[in-house]
C-alpha cells in the first residue's frame, strides 16, 4: 500500500488553517493531573522510577475501583504525576503497544539532568535509543515506552508548540 504523502501534507495544512489560531482561547483544563500505567510488580516499578529516573514516590493507596489493587504516584515535576495500578489476580499479561493505544509518555527534564539520567539508564542496563540529541526512548520494566526530552515544556525540537 503506497502512502500518499501529498494528500497527508494537504490535510495537515487544511486542519492547521482551520483550527490553529494565534489568538487561541485559554484552555478549560488546569493541566495533566496524572497519566496511569500498569505495573506487574509494585516494588520493581518503585525502584525503577524512584531510583533510576529519580521521580519521587508521592503516595501509595488502595485503588478505589478494585479492592486489593494499589494506586501509586510519582512526582514528574511541575505539579504533574505519573500513576500506576497493579491488578493482582487479573493476569493482564505483558504491555503491548498497539495502534490506537498509548504510544509513549514524554517527560521534560533539564539538559544536565537528561545527561545524568542517560548515564543512570546505561548503568542500570536499560537499553535506550537517543534521537536528535534531546530525546531518549526506552521501556520501563513492564514494557511501557517512555521518552526523556531535554526540550523545555511547550517546545519540541526548537519549535514552540504551546
Amino acid at each position: 500500500m503506497a502512502i500518499d504523502y501529498e494528500r497527508i501534507d494537504a490535510e495537515r495544512r487544511r486542519i492547521r488553517a482551520k483550527y490553529l489560531s494565534e489568538r487561541r482561547p485559554p484552555s478549560s483544563g488546569r493541566g495533566l493531573h496524572h497519566t496511569a500505567l500498569l505495573s506487574s510488580d509494585v516494588e520493581r516499578t518503585v525502584r525503577f522510577y524512584q531510583e533510576v529516573l529519580e521521580f519521587p514516590l508521592t503516595e501509595i493507596m488502595e485503588n478505589r475501583d478494585y479492592r486489593g489493587s494499589n494506586h501509586f504516584f510519582f512526582d514528574i515535576g511541575n505539579g504533574n504525576l505519573l500513576a500506576f495500578f497493579d491488578f493482582p489476580g487479573l493476569d493482564l499479561g505483558p504491555y503491548a503497544e498497539v495502534l490506537g493505544g498509548l504510544h509513549h509518555v514524554a517527560i521534560s527534564v533539564e539538559p544536565q539532568r537528561w545527561e545524568h539520567l542517560k548515564k543512570k539508564l546505561a548503568a542500570a542496563g536499560v537499553p535506550y535509543q537517543e534521537e536528535s540529541g534531546t530525546s531518549i526512548y526506552f521501556r520501563d520494566p513492564d514494557g511501557a515506552r517512555l521518552e526523556l526530552i531535554a526540550d523545555p515544556l511547550g517546545e519540541m525540537y526548537g519549535t514552540a508548540v504551546l
